[in-house]
């Protein structure tokens, strides 16, 4: 709920039970069970018992209604890419509309801070960046369906049709899918037990003050994982960053890898990995293994954030919408055979570069087959998805 309201630029207060008498004051005055948690108390003094996201966003009117019966182009997926063809496709004068299941932001919106984003020398929150985009978005028209899930995708003649999880439909000439990609799980005994109490997926910035003068453990080792390394290390007595690999040089960036280098409490084990987790109600221990000395040991932590690969959000697609083996959307040339159309591709031209299977359904960011997993160049695959969104309905 915090990293939700967060990410979602809600200023909120936020009590714990353990550590607040005030907590126990605003539960019992306001009918709360101690055990269905959280809370949540809306400026209006309405009461949420243990609420879902989508409805603290209807509390608090985040989520809205699509305004037209029919859009140029929807956009599926509101990280860096998404966002890009937002600005880009509501700029141009295109009927744009930009749905997200969770969050503005994607998986960039939740780091710490981005360093090697153009334009920003001193380095930008993922948050901030994403807010100022879905700003700049909105001024150019640009409608935001937020805490919206997309259940299906269907082709109706020339018109694609987006259909949501509570029900509701959308119509547009083209769809664009930046769908994005979520953490892979940590597939260690006792790690899901303990999953938002200790153990998180990405890097939880709301837990930062509660992390104050504690160890902390982070696995992964590309940029994701050093930026969260960096961030904690700052508030944490001690940081230590677990990695499969023999060292960070092939997946992580030079600045990143000279920054964990500089700082004392920032320790990196190479050839370890984590092979379990105990505690009670919270996360206590760790168990690790240290993979070229053949070593197992066991720490005391209660903080583990986990950064490891990426599953892309596809799921939900149909078998129209061709991905690869790992569930990456195909576009363009990655669509030819021997550089041939294959046979199911339904037009005389081939395919455009970002466009899938599917005539104007296109992909671009991290969901994309062989994409760069960088903010830049989602951004740019973003504008560049629009571009030939034009050149698809100059043919219709």
């Amino acid at each position: 709920m915090k990293d939700f309201l967060t990410r979602n630029q809600v200023p909120f207060t936020w009590f714990e039970l353990e550590r607040d008498a005030e907590a126990g004051r605003l539960l019992a005055a306001n009918g709360g069970d101690a055990e269905h948690l959280p809370l949540v108390v809306t400026s209006t003094g309405q009461a949420l018992q243990a609420p879902s996201t989508m409805e603290v966003a209807d509390a608090l009117g985040i989520s809205s209604t699509p305004s037209l019966p029919f859009y140029d182009l929807i956009v599926i997926g509101g990280g860096p890419a998404g966002l890009g063809a937002a600005v880009y496709g509501a700029s141009e004068g295109l009927r744009t509309v930009l749905v997200e299941r969770e969050a503005i932001g994607g998986q960039a919106g939740q780091s710490s801070r981005i360093e090697n984003y153009l334009g920003f020398p001193s380095g930008i929150r993922g948050g901030d960046l994403a807010w100022r985009a879905t700003t700049q978005a909105r001024r150019f028209g640009a409608e935001m369906l937020l805490t919206s899930e997309v259940a299906s995708l269907d082709v109706c003649g020339s018109a694609r049709v987006v259909r949501l999880a509570n029900g509701a439909e959308l119509a547009a000439h083209a769809v664009l899918l930046t769908t994005g990609v979520a953490y892979r799980r940590l597939e260690a005994p006792g790690v899901d037990a303990f999953a938002g109490s200790g153990v998180y997926y990405g890097a939880a910035t709301t837990e930062a003050q509660s992390c104050r003068d504690e160890d902390v453990y982070i696995v992964g080792g590309a940029n994701s994982a050093g930026q969260a390394a960096v961030f904690f290390a700052s508030t944490a007595r001690s940081v230590t960053l677990i990695v499969r690999g023999q060292n960070l040089e092939r997946s992580m960036s030079h600045y990143l890898i000279q920054q964990i280098a500089d700082l004392p409490n920032v320790h990196v084990r190479p050839c370890t990995e984590v092979i379990g987790a105990s505690g009670d109600d919270h996360l206590e221990r760790l168990q690790i293994a240290d993979l070229a000395a053949g070593t197992k040991e066991e720490v005391e932590t209660s903080w583990l954030f986990v950064f490891i690969g990426a599953a892309p959000c596809t799921d939900w697609l149909g078998k129209e919408v061709q991905r690869d083996e790992n569930g990456f959307v195909l576009t363009g040339p990655d669509l030819l055979t021997e550089g041939r159309l294959r046979a199911d591709w339904p037009l005389e031209r081939q395919p455009y570069f970002l466009e899938t299977s599917v005539p104007g359904v296109f992909a671009a960011g991290d969901v994309r087959g062989q994409s760069v997993k960088r903010v830049a160049s989602a951004v740019g695959e973003g504008a560049m998805a629009v571009a030939l969104v034009h050149r698809y309905l100059e043919l219709l």
